[in-house]
């Protein structure tokens, strides 16, 4: 027993019990073999703003790794927007949503997001993560289920973990197999979350087939749309928007952090969805609220979205004529049909060896690998920008090919 009555673990001296929690620590040394290797991409520090070129230890890059898609985080009407909110509300909340947290550019941000969204009302989160982790787990009950996508980002993941019903998953875009849980859970209540936009692939959801297969079997539709707000649909409102499906789904998740050019997420659906999550969402009951400056960048970027739809034109234009050189080059780029362009690599070393001849030749593109990717699937992720100018990408086409030759990807 230790000195407060727990048992220890069989075989533990009590000397050392306390410290063999972070025995694993000390036998984690992938990283340490890669930085010795030279090839270590993560964590990599930014010197200026997020841009079509930024500074990286002094070194000038072409950015193709963001996911400022509408090239809006340097935007100068919403920075001057967030001097403006922080002038009027100050830097902070000091507080949660729940209690003293709410403020009157909250309601105001909720209420164009819901407006842009189609839905009746939307609630504004902390960050994105927390938006899935929240709506997740509020909306899922003991003897319920969930079912995912097996590509499904990790906070919709999380999420479900944090509920208390049960977990499925189906294959990646598979129908078929999404049909065979849905007809085993007939009689379940039952939640199925799909990404619009799939954040490392770039391919778009099956939606219309999801939501007739949801309707057929009495489940209900989340979509995160993290990746597909501000570059899908008419207006830019989205997967549910690009495939007229926005009243067919029942829950909208989206990030400010991508396309609307702040730091965040919310969902959006009808009255009395929204408001039980409001209610019941831990991550939204015990976090402090979006920063007054946070709430201001989104509301400059839904202006500047609705103001100049030749962003998203552009954007397209770049998408393809990027894809394009690529399949030129004979390179793979999986089943992307959008701005996330993963350049298929499937090893895992490779991946690091071309993302650091890349990055050597003022490439910033962002390496990932397993277990954000399936196994052998590993890739360069690739994301373009409607600000990105058309000899930048040329440019790019160019270093791409060469570094590929280099390493006999081509």
């Amino acid at each position: 027993m230790t000195d407060k009555g727990v048992p220890l673990a069989a075989g533990v001296a009590p000397e050392t019990a306390e410290k063999t929690l972070l025995d694993k620590c000390r036998r984690f040394t992938r990283v340490e073999e890669l930085k010795a290797a030279g090839l270590y991409p993560y964590f990599r520090t930014i010197e200026t703003a997020q841009d079509t070129e930024v500074v990286v230890d002094g070194q000038r890059m072409l950015m193709l790794g963001s996911n400022s898609y509408l090239g809006l985080t340097n935007h100068p009407k919403i920075k001057e927007r967030i001097v403006a909110a922080v002038r009027e509300f100050g830097s902070g909340c000091a507080g949660s949503r729940f209690l003293n947290g709410t403020l009157s550019i909250h309601r105001e941000l909720e209420e164009r997001l819901a407006r842009l969204m189609g839905k009746e009302a939307a609630i504004a989160f902390s960050t994105g993560f927390q938006a899935n982790l929240g709506a997740i787990s509020a909306l899922v009950a003991k003897d319920e289920a969930v079912i995912l996508d097996k590509s499904d980002h990790a906070s919709i993941v999380d999420g479900c973990r944090l509920s208390y019903g049960r977990l499925t998953r189906f294959r990646h875009n598979d129908m078929g197999d999404l049909e065979r849980i849905l007809k085993v859970l007939d009689h379940v209540g039952k939640l199925v979350v799909v990404d619009g936009v799939f954040s490392m692939e770039g391919d778009v959801a099956p939606l219309p087939d999801i939501v007739d297969l949801c309707e057929a079997h009495g489940a209900a539709v989340m979509v995160d749309d993290a990746h597909g707000v501000g570059v899908l649909g008419k207006t830019g409102a989205g997967t549910c928007e690009h495939f007229g499906l926005t009243d067919r789904v029942d829950v909208i998740m989206g990030t400010f952090s991508k396309s609307l050019a702040s730091v965040g997420g919310y969902i959006a659906g009808d009255l009395e969805t929204v408001d039980f999550i409001m209610h019941h969402a831990r991550p939204m009951i015990f976090s402090a609220s979006v920063s007054p400056a946070n709430a201001a960048a989104v509301l400059g970027a839904l202006d500047i979205l609705e103001a100049e739809p030749e962003r998203r034109a552009q954007l397209w234009s770049n998408t393809k004529f990027f894809k394009d050189g690529l399949k030129t080059l004979g390179l793979d780029t999986g089943q992307s049909t959008t701005p996330v362009i993963p350049l298929m690599v499937r090893d895992d070393i490779r991946t690091f060896k071309l993302w650091r001849v890349l990055h050597d030749q003022g490439l910033f593109v962002n390496a990932i690998v397993p277990p954000a990717v399936a196994p052998a699937n590993s890739l360069l992720r690739l994301s373009l920008m409607a600000t990105h100018t058309r000899p930048q990408l040329e440019r790019a086409l160019e270093v791409i090919g060469k570094a590929c030759r280099q390493v006999g990807l081509i």
